[in-house]
């Protein structure tokens, strides 16, 4: 642990060469398992959404029977997916394999992360750091998660469900539909990093639990803002993107409240330690 605190600019930059060497390798390793895979994937998650047996429809249509004795959501039994440049597939497969080869490998490159950090670190800043790490993960895991399942599969259903004509034959573009499910899933996976962003803030006295709680009706405007960037136009789509997202708002102002109390609690005992 000296010996990282006492290393130079240049061994810290070597250092941090090591792991992003390794981070990129773990991407790479990731993204050529799905690669190789690539044909269940795309059939099986990547269109997921797109089929009337997708888990998150056959769960709203199990109670719409319930309540109305009918299901609510009919979705073409084809999906029509047109693919109008030469090596528009190539394009998206590499994608897949790329951004899908990111959040697989995920929770090591933020391993990694840590790896560089911990050696600077007291051993009570150590110990809270591996909280914080593994907070991380397991946000932008739940995020990508909620982005699949919860808004991702009600913008398909939009977009298929809405016409203004019967002589409109849809026809729906690869790339189009590659550009929703990226920036949905993992637009949710970044967003859900809120917490700890609100966990450093708080840290290092930018923010306050109490400026959180009086601009509360403005984050509401913004968290809206933002739920209709990353789904497409509909209201509905923006709502399920939107609620999570409040959940998330009330859950980072427990987080700063909790911070900020530790915070003032140790700048309190700090003259004490002194004497």
């Amino acid at each position: 642990m000296s010996e990282g605190k006492d290393m130079s600019f240049w061994g810290h930059i070597g250092e941090l060469r090591g792991h992003l060497i390794r981070s990129i390798i773990a991407i790479i390793i990731a993204a050529v398992a799905i690669g190789f895979n690539i044909n269940w994937i795309m059939d099986h998650i990547f269109f997921g959404p797109t089929r009337n047996d997708f888990p998150t429809f056959e769960l709203v249509n199990h109670f719409s029977r319930m309540v109305l004795g009918e299901n609510s959501i009919h979705l073409p039994k084809d999906f029509p997916v047109r693919a109008s440049k030469l090596y528009q597939q190539f394009n998206v497969m590499m994608a897949v394999s790329i951004f899908g080869g990111i959040v697989a490998a995920f929770p090591y490159l933020v391993w990694e992360l840590w790896r560089f950090i911990s050696p600077a670190l007291h051993p009570k800043e150590r110990k809270n750091s591996i909280f914080i790490i593994n907070s991380v993960w397991i946000l932008f895991m739940t995020g990508v998660l909620c982005g699949y399942f919860l808004i991702l599969p009600f913008a398909v259903n939009f977009g298929v469900i809405f016409k203004i004509s019967d002589i409109i034959i849809p026809l729906y573009d690869l790339s189009d539909y590659t550009t929703l499910f990226l920036q949905v899933v993992l637009g949710m996976g970044v967003i859900f990093l809120f917490p700890i962003l609100i966990y450093f803030l708080t840290t290092i006295g930018i923010l306050t639990p109490m400026f959180m709680r009086t601009y509360r009706r403005h984050a509401i405007v913004l968290i809206m803002v933002v739920a209709a960037i990353i789904t497409p136009a509909d209201v509905l789509s923006m709502m399920m993107a939107a609620f999570p997202l409040l959940l998330l708002y009330e859950f980072s102002i427990l987080m700063c409240s909790y911070t900020y109390k530790k915070v003032q609690k140790a700048a309190g005992n700090l003259p004490a330690v002194q004497k």
